[in-house]
């Protein structure tokens, strides 16, 4: 039986937007692209002979040969090494390294989609809520892993390509970081 998966994050809302976005990643980081994706709807109003009428976008990250080869290598990639299913592995692995979280009494909002995990450390447990992301973030550096504190919220993305064991250290290197940070 074939597992469903999904490349983006609205299809596993169920929606669908007008306009979708992408860059940094659909090269694998390597090179500079970005992509706007629209209905055929919206595209067939701005798809005209005259420039003028036209919905003309143009700038460092458009159109470039190499940038495109890239994403196309690694489109390949996604595809011929099944990142996509292989994920579903790994965000069980995340959702085990963080199974912390779900239980301390600190932390409310715990959230997973795939491979982007985050929650909410409770604001009573802040010393300061204006330095708290600094702090988490330079806390989280040195041992060892790069987060994405916003506010109270914790974001962790990790790379497709860690192991078990390393998605099991990141989890303890958050919860070290969290605890130095709320001491």
């Amino acid at each position: 039986m074939a597992v469903q998966v999904n490349f983006f994050a609205c299809e596993h809302a169920g929606i669908w937007p007008d306009f979708l976005t992408l860059s940094k990643g659909i090269s694998g980081g390597y090179l500079p692209l970005s992509i706007c994706l629209t209905t055929d709807t919206i595209y067939r109003a701005f798809y005209q002979d005259q420039t003028k009428h036209g919905f003309l976008h143009s700038h460092s990250y458009t159109g470039n040969p190499l940038a495109c080869a890239a994403a196309l290598a690694c489109l390949e990639i996604f595809e011929t090494d099944n990142v996509l299913e292989k994920n579903i592995e790994r965000s069980k692995d995340l959702a085990n390294a963080f199974a912390w979280a779900k239980i301390d009494p600190r932390i409310e909002h715990w959230r997973q989609q795939g491979m982007i995990l985050a929650f909410d450390v409770r604001t009573g447990y802040l010393k300061n809520p204006n330095t708290f992301p600094r702090e988490m973030f330079s806390a989280s550096l040195q041992e060892g892993v790069l987060i994405r504190p916003i506010g109270n919220t914790i974001y962790v993305m990790p790379p497709y390509v860690l192991s078990t064991n390393e998605t099991i250290e990141l989890g303890q290197a958050v919860q070290r970081a969290l605890e130095q940070v709320l001491a």
